[in-house]
């Protein structure tokens, strides 16, 4: 079975989210209330089954992820994506920080179409709200064509807390969590 195939208990549902390099997005979903389980991964393109090295040339089209599997009785996907729109830039294409790249941009790949809805709901009364000085460029698309990242992404920041990239970027986004939304921290 393909890995973005697996079945779930009929509580749990997944999302798919590029928030730039998938450490820093992981570091921050691995400490919401509600969320189950958080895998690195890549998705939305064209080479099947990738690699770290595939990706990192820019060629292959896939996008560094999160898979999170969430229970909606927990958190809600306005909630995940509310802190996932303060936890990275939807606003530049193609670039997280220093990171550039198409396996950097931002995106929301949804399992379902209610996930879809809200997705594109919310940006649009962001964008109707000017919460941003610029437009956001994050694609909301069905997931397609998920792998897993190899071991050593998984879990790379509680690994890693005193890896150069761990300490000056994903830290960083970790605190911001923390005080955004101090209640949705798992204790």
């Amino acid at each position: 079975m393909e890995p973005d195939q697996q079945p779930h208990n009929a509580s749990t549902q997944t999302i798919t989210l590029g928030g730039g390099c998938f450490w820093c997005t992981e570091a921050v979903f691995v400490k919401v209330r509600g969320i189950l389980d958080v895998e690195s991964g890549y998705s939305n393109g064209q080479v099947h089954r990738p690699s770290y090295d595939d990706v990192c040339t820019g060629r292959t089209g896939c996008n560094e992820v999160v898979k999170l599997a969430y229970d909606p009785a927990q958190i809600t996907v306005g909630e995940i994506l509310e802190i996932f729109f303060v936890v990275h830039d939807a606003t530049t294409l193609n670039r997280q920080g220093n990171d550039s790249g198409t396996q950097y941009r931002s995106g929301i790949y949804y399992s379902t179409e209610e996930q879809k809805q809200i997705a594109t709901d919310m940006i649009r009364q962001m964008g109707q709200d000017k919460l941003f000085d610029r437009p956001i460029v994050t694609e909301v698309v069905p997931l397609a064509n998920y792998w897993p990242a190899e071991d050593y992404h998984q879990d790379f920041f509680a690994k890693n807390p005193n890896q150069g990239y761990c300490v000056a970027v994903a830290g960083p986004k970790v605190a911001k969590f923390r005080k955004t939304f101090a209640s949705r921290v798992k204790d």
